[in-house]
């Protein structure tokens, strides 16, 4: 770097922020990418208060139940955390920036000086600007690393709107299914995965990525459908999960021994000669809903049944599962002729397994049966 460049950037008063940045352009205007302490994050993006019009803000108001599982995950992993850049855009007529040389890379390369009397919009990361600012309270040590920030220059409330438009019309959140195959920190998640590597009704038929299955797929069940019905049958409420060996036997058993008395499925884990996509299309058994509630209907049996619920389950056999059986499943898992995964039909596709193993209904059950069985009587 110059020496010029030092001395100019040496020479600044202590008014300014000076952040150590690239310079770049994106349809014709100049932005910048920067390296903040994290400890500044806080103090210099202030949000908008929730009581100022949605119209007159450049973001949206903040979701307070966001805010502690993002500080939960910075404050629990301390040396194995990834955050991404906020954008911001600045306000302020003295906003500069110095340039470490005149050519070259130099060029593009410098110091961006912000007043500290500039005006700070984010334009998005409000969130896990709130997030820092809770995890620093548990670990200031935090403050001391860095997070880069994309600053906008002088873009003015509706160009602030714009952004903050322009960056999340195209965001799509991964599915479910890609969260739980590339989770390496929750035991749970991967405790999912092997299982449907090894299980023989789930190898080579869960699709790794979707969280929807085609009518031509070659697949059956999804690793986000059998994440869920495993969590309700270990009853894994809170959001870290973690797993004991008995746990992963006891689910590992049930899921084999589920398979031992739905035909179908014993045929399609020996690898008989049957298609997925034609029990999908026959079979309520081979739908999310159905793989739930036996989740749900399991939890149950192992809590009543503790010494012989594979007995219990031997009843599954007696079931007609066949989507033609309307008289059974209309209203239950499906509306209308269509499969349902609502909470309605779910509670109530696992109150049919549940009454045939012989498992009482409680509660919300029992309210939710009585209801249908009204309706469907009248």
């Amino acid at each position: 770097m110059t020496s010029s460049f030092l001395n100019e950037v040496n020479g600044l008063d202590s008014f300014n922020y000076n952040f150590p940045s690239i310079r770049g352009i994106q349809a014709g205007r100049e932005y910048y990418i920067s390296m903040c302490p994290v400890k500044l994050i806080p103090k210099i993006f202030l949000y908008n208060e929730i009581a100022i019009p949605a119209e007159l803000r450049a973001q949206r108001t903040l979701n307070n139940a966001r805010i502690p599982e993002i500080a939960n995950y910075l404050i629990n992993n301390p040396k194995d955390y990834v955050f991404s850049a906020i954008s911001a855009s600045v306000c302020g007529e003295e906003v500069k920036f110095i340039p470490a040389g005149e050519k070259g890379m130099e060029s593009k390369m410098g110091a961006l000086v912000i007043p500290m009397t500039a005006q700070f919009l984010i334009n998005d990361g409000q969130h896990r600007r709130a997030a820092i600012e809770a995890a620093l309270k548990q670990r200031p040590e935090l403050g001391n690393e860095t997070i880069s920030v994309v600053f906008f220059i002088d873009a003015g409330l509706k160009r602030s709107q714009q952004i903050f438009s322009d960056l999340n019309r195209h965001a799509v959140r991964p599915t479910k299914s890609i969260s739980i195959l590339y989770d390496y920190r929750d035991q749970f998640a991967r405790f999912i995965l092997e299982m449907a590597n090894t299980l023989p009704i789930f190898k080579g038929f869960t699709d790794l990525e979707k969280t929807s299955i085609s009518n031509r797929s070659t697949k059956m069940f999804t690793l986000s459908s059998i994440y869920q019905a495993t969590e309700a049958l270990l009853g894994k409420k809170s959001k870290i999960k973690k797993i004991t060996a008995s746990e992963r036997q006891s689910a590992n058993d049930y899921w084999t021994e589920v398979t031992k008395n739905i035909p179908e499925w014993k045929r399609l884990a020996n690898h008989d000669d049957i298609l997925c996509n034609e029990l999908r299309g026959s079979y309520i058994h081979s739908h999310g809903i159905a793989l739930h509630a036996l989740g749900i209907a399991g939890r149950s049996l192992f809590e009543i049944y503790p010494d012989d619920w594979q007995a219990k389950l031997s009843r599954l056999e007696e079931i007609d599962w066949s989507r033609s059986n309307s008289n059974l499943w209309e209203g239950r898992a499906m509306n209308n002729g269509r499969i349902s995964k609502a909470y309605t039909n779910l509670i109530l596709t696992s109150n049919l397994l549940k009454e045939k193993m012989g498992i009482p209904l409680i509660g919300e059950e029992q309210t939710m049966e009585n209801l249908f069985l009204k309706l469907k009587i009248g």
